[in-house]
């Protein structure tokens, strides 16, 4: 016999993944808030699933491209942060492909050039703005192209 879910809990999860796209890892981190069993947790997930308000791959598509307009994070930091929620590295992936490649550079340029840097040195202030472009997440090769006109 297939145990049904919690109603009271299941429709609290649906408000919550109606909201905004959620992940699998999100969810259940909301429901042990709520004190939910395992076994209810599961269920739970399982229902969310079938009925699509839960998908992984779409929400690691919408993490990346929201995370990088909004966020002006790099794909090295939107990386780690879908795997630090447990995401299959496909969908990981599938994200990462979907980031527009000329918004990417756009975003990255921009976050150069309002970095200001009080730096005498151009080659240590140069350095200085790829070392701030890493933190943000973006590959320190595409940085430095960019800073010497390459791109």
């Amino acid at each position: 016999m297939m145990s049904t879910p919690n109603t009271f809990l299941l429709d609290k999860a649906r408000k919550y993944c109606s909201y905004q796209e959620r992940c699998i890892y999100d969810v259940k981190q909301k429901l042990l808030e709520w004190k939910a069993s395992e076994k209810t947790i599961e269920s739970i997930i399982r229902k969310l699933e079938e009925e699509d308000m839960i998908n992984e791959e779409r929400y690691a598509v919408s993490f990346a491209v929201g995370k990088l307009r909004n966020n002006k994070w790099g794909r090295n930091k939107i990386f780690y942060a879908l795997m630090q929620k447990h995401i299959p590295e496909l969908y990981v992936q599938m994200g990462l492909s979907e980031i527009d490649e000329e918004e990417y550079i756009s975003v990255l340029r921009s976050i150069l050039d309002s970095k200001k840097i009080k730096e005498e040195n151009e080659y240590r202030r140069q350095q200085k703005l790829i070392k701030f472009a890493m933190q943000k997440g973006f590959q320190s090769d595409l940085a430095w192209k960019l800073l010497r006109g390459e791109v």
